[in-house]
């Protein structure tokens, strides 16, 4: 074969980006018929593909950082993506309208999934992601929601439907902007223009708020003490400021429109698949806790059958995807994407 013709079949082989639109392509057409993507749906395809392309190169360079005798020997990248269920999960995420490059709509999370050996994509909604869906799927959508966190020098008063008052409402003041104090609660609120006997307020107290923080919340998110590690050992502890506040307005935020009753008529094939995606989200969470406790040590009176030494401690910006380790926090808070250092507001 001449060296002319060579390089015609090198041209030819496909980009990783051009068999990543195929893929979702026919999975699109097999779901919708012979239907070309708009413009609008290839967009938000190739926004898939960037956002995804940076998540599990950054992956890929936590797994290097791990010596090799605790680092997966399964590499972050393309080859080892369980393509199939990720186009049928990128085709219904992305006829929702969730969009990977706008801020909280949809976060991307590599997974090792042991029984297939390819790594399968979590999807987890971002606070602004769960609004969009309430919104397309809901029964009686609010024309307007409120969401506020209520300071100690505040001044909060809700007015519940009784017989002097026909609707829900409340009154709010911040009476001291840069000195509000300490938070007491949170409320939202549902209001309905046109049909005001339909308004809903909900307050929660700061206890309340609190139970819905994750049993593993990050400190960088939520405050409070870390490890800190020096030359690759841990020496201590610090205590880092976090974004307490934002994070307690997002748990609010995301009870709001959580709050939102599904339209059962209005269900569709995208939305049963989302609903199958946090299916498995929950079963890889459920992996990762017993793979996370699985070689802790046990108290007994019984002498150690093993003298093997415990499990290399992970470095927190060495946490590796695989071996059923999900590399973020789970529940009310947001991920960051990649290569931030904080909460996307």
């Amino acid at each position: 074969m001449t060296t002319q013709n060579q390089g015609a079949l090198a041209k030819k082989e496909p980009t990783q980006s051009e068999r990543f639109m195929a893929k979702v392509i026919a999975e699109f057409g097999s779901s919708v018929g012979e239907v070309a993507l708009t413009n609008f749906q290839k967009r938000l395809a190739q926004n898939y593909f960037i956002a995804l392309d940076a998540v599990l190169k950054a992956a890929e360079e936590k797994r290097m950082k791990k010596s090799e005798k605790y680092r997966d020997p399964l590499p972050v990248t393309w080859a080892n993506v369980n393509m199939d269920k990720l186009a049928r999960d990128v085709v219904a995420c992305a006829r929702i309208g969730f969009d990977p490059s706008q801020p909280n709509h949809i976060n991307l999370i590599p997974f090792k999934n042991n029984n297939t050996g390819k790594y399968d994509i979590v999807f987890i909604e971002g606070y602004r992601g769960l609004e969009l869906k309430a919104v397309k799927y809901g029964l009686d959508v609010p024309d307007h929601v409120t969401v506020e966190l209520v300071y100690s020098n505040d001044y909060f008063v809700p007015i519940k439907k009784d017989a002097n008052h026909p609707y829900e409402g409340y009154e709010f003041e911040i009476r001291n902007p840069f000195d509000r104090g300490t938070i007491l609660g949170g409320f939202y609120f549902h209001s309905y223009t046109k049909t005001p006997e339909k308004n809903k307020l909900v307050m929660m107290t700061i206890k309340e708020i609190e139970k819905r923080k994750p049993d593993h919340a990050s400190p960088e998110f939520w405050g409070g003490e870390k490890d800190k590690w020096e030359s690759g050992k841990k020496v201590g502890t610090e205590k880092v400021d976090g974004w307490y506040e934002k994070m307690c307005w997002k748990t609010v935020y995301r009870a709001a429109f959580n709050d939102i009753t599904i339209d059962s008529q209005k269900i569709d094939d995208d939305y049963l698949r989302l609903k199958q995606m946090e299916s498995d989200f929950a079963e890889a969470e459920v992996e990762r806790e017993i793979n996370a406790n699985a070689n802790k040590k046990v108290i007994d009176i019984t002498p150690p059958a093993s003298s093997e030494p415990e499990p290399e401690p992970t470095k927190p910006d060495e946490e590796l995807v695989g071996q059923g380790e999900l590399n973020f926090e789970i529940g009310d808070e947001d991920i960051p994407p990649t290569g931030t250092e904080g909460p996307d507001f």
